[in-house]
């Protein structure tokens, strides 16, 4: 792969200069994308391959989602230009996840979504995980149960309710994504949800949420009334 020669100085000290004075709302998200990747790249015209990674994997947040493998292959990139779209991914995820991780979850319930939704929504396939809670709701454990195929992942009651037993849980918020991007209930959620109240309501271990994130935002159980 040949990288493109240029002169690009000036360029990217410009948008530099407005990330500096407007703060990240100031940059586009290919120009964020085609910075991220100077780093990596510096003697080559970053904008047409941002433009065309964000068209690829459909956006901003399902190209930093994406798988590593996928992103070199498509965008014909080294693993350091990987990298560099990568631990800006991670570093939004640690940013976000520090907002829950010393507070109640039932009383930051937005930081909670949209840690969830940059986590999970543009996931391409479907995983389950389980938030785990002492009995002052504050998260002791933040564990991925599952993955499957593009619609459909395993789910084990008595796994889950294992796992909770062995970290001394109190309450469980179960989360997973729906990679089609509605986030709406199937039957089969509904049902998995109440088996899990069910055999939470005999351990003492209450259910709060089934929580599904997709592309097109989020679902509560709770909220919808299915609890």
């Amino acid at each position: 792969m040949a990288d493109l020669s240029i002169d690009g100085t000036g360029h990217r000290a410009r948008l530099r200069q407005r990330l500096f004075e407007g703060g990240p709302d100031a940059l586009l998200d290919h120009e964020l994308v085609e910075y991220l990747l100077a780093l990596a790249l510096p003697r080559r015209d970053t904008k047409p391959l941002a433009k065309k990674l964000i068209h690829e994997f459909g956006g901003y947040g399902g190209l930093l989602s994406a798988d590593s493998e996928a992103i070199a292959r498509i965008g014909d990139i080294s693993e350091g230009a990987v990298a560099a779209l990568k631990i800006a991914q991670a570093s939004a995820l640690r940013l976000l996840k520090s907002e829950i991780a010393s507070r109640p979850v039932l009383g930051s319930w937005q930081a909670l979504l949209d840690y969830l939704h940059a986590d999970m929504a543009h996931e391409p396939i479907e995983r389950v995980r389980v938030l785990f809670l002492n009995s002052k709701n504050m998260l002791i454990r933040d564990e991925k149960m599952s993955e499957g195929s593009v619609d459909e992942a395993a789910v084990y009651i008595r796994e889950v309710m294992r796992r909770a037993l062995d970290y001394h849980a109190t309450a469980l918020i179960i989360v997973h994504n729906h990679p089609s991007g509605d986030p709406s209930p199937s039957q089969q959620d509904i049902r998995l949800t109440r088996d899990l109240v069910e055999a939470g309501r005999h351990l003492r271990i209450a259910v709060h949420d089934h929580v599904i994130v997709g592309a097109k935002g989020h679902s509560s159980m709770r909220a919808m009334g299915l609890i």
